[in-house]
């Protein structure tokens, strides 16, 4: 049976132009898990209001990030899936969520070359209902619907492995080399508190509160809170970063619903207040350097530090196509290929 593997990212507009950047912000969250309201409701805020208001700022957004040769969400995620093309033996297709780029074309792509076998990869270190049960949920469909002769699997999130764990601590440790930083703060991409209850295979575990995350239970291994804040103990352990000198904060909140906190912004601001000088900030939610990485990071949050009294604001890039992080795909895809026979 033919092996291939399937990259999976979330996506992009095709241009930073309002028309564009309005198509994707449509598709994006009309997703039902990544607005969970029901139908109607969703319909009424996304097109109603949201569509209405935000892809003219969000195109400018865009914009002041966009690279001469297109998304840096895209040409990174290209860049990544050739490095892992050269270290396996099996075909390596990329496709995102949203975007033109669609998870179907990647799929055809795979079975036009004769793959029976599908390695899915999403590309998010953390499980969240917004990614990666979004991703495996439209594969499914996909595979039901027009491939059904076609066998999927895919990489769990991979947030706690000891050898992610290991490629990003040493990817942060060389781009810290040097800086001088106060503070250390991990941000991660916001959900509403609703996803975490939702996505609690127990039903009664999710409190979130200063507890829960560190109670063993099963619901871990979808709990997006958790995970995140696995990262940040692991990596600060790796790295040997003394307790005060580091934290955790969410940021990209939509809306008026209570979504994981603290907040970035609001935690930058008050680093800033509280004396914090220099600043390093980490973006592990991500892969891929994007909208959220280059624009709201490293332009308004250093702004806003700036404001606030900070002077030095480092921000340490995602892994993006670092060779040891296009090597370890590379292990994990050949680990499942000798398992899988």
């Amino acid at each position: 049976m033919k092996k291939g593997i399937l990259l999976v990212n979330l996506g992009s507009p095709e241009s930073p132009t309002p028309q564009d950047v309005k198509t994707y912000l449509g598709e994006f969250l009309m997703d039902e898990r990544v607005i969970d309201l029901p139908l109607i409701a969703r319909t009424a805020l996304v097109k109603g209001i949201i569509l209405k208001t935000r892809p003219k700022a969000s195109a400018a957004a865009y914009k002041k990030i966009w690279w001469d040769e297109g998304s840096p969400l895209i040409v990174i995620s290209e860049r990544l899936q050739t490095k892992v093309q050269k270290v396996v033996d099996y075909p390596v297709a990329l496709a995102m969520r949203y975007g033109s780029m669609m998870i179907k074309k990647g799929l055809q792509e795979l079975v036009d070359q004769g793959v029976e076998h599908v390695f899915l990869i999403p590309l998010y270190p953390q499980f969240a209902m917004a990614t990666t049960e979004t991703i495996l949920v439209l594969a499914e469909e996909l595979r039901q619907a027009h491939f059904s002769n076609l066998k999927i699997d895919h990489l769990p999130a991979f947030y706690n492995k000891p050898d992610y764990i290991a490629v990003l601590s040493a990817s942060i440790k060389k781009h810290l080399a040097g800086k001088s930083y106060d503070h250390v703060l991990f941000s991660y991409h916001g959900v509403p508190e609703r996803h975490i209850r939702k996505s609690d295979v127990t039903k009664s575990h999710c409190k979130i509160d200063g507890s829960c995350c560190k109670t063993p239970s099963k619901a871990h291994e979808f709990c997006y809170r958790h995970q995140c804040l696995e990262v940040t103990r692991l990596v600060a352990e790796t790295l040997q970063l003394q307790e005060g000198t580091f934290s955790t904060s969410f940021q990209s909140r939509l809306g008026f619903d209570p979504w994981l906190q603290p907040y970035t912004d609001r935690t930058i601001e008050r680093l800033g207040l509280e004396g914090v000088k220099n600043m390093a900030i980490i973006t592990p939610a991500f892969v891929s350097d994007c909208l959220e990485t280059l624009e709201e990071i490293a332009m308004e949050g250093q702004e806003l530090f700036h404001e606030v009294g900070g002077q030095e604001f480092t921000t340490v890039p995602c892994l993006n196509d670092d060779d040891a992080w296009a090597d370890l795909l590379g292990t994990w895809i050949n680990t499942w290929a000798e398992k899988s026979n």
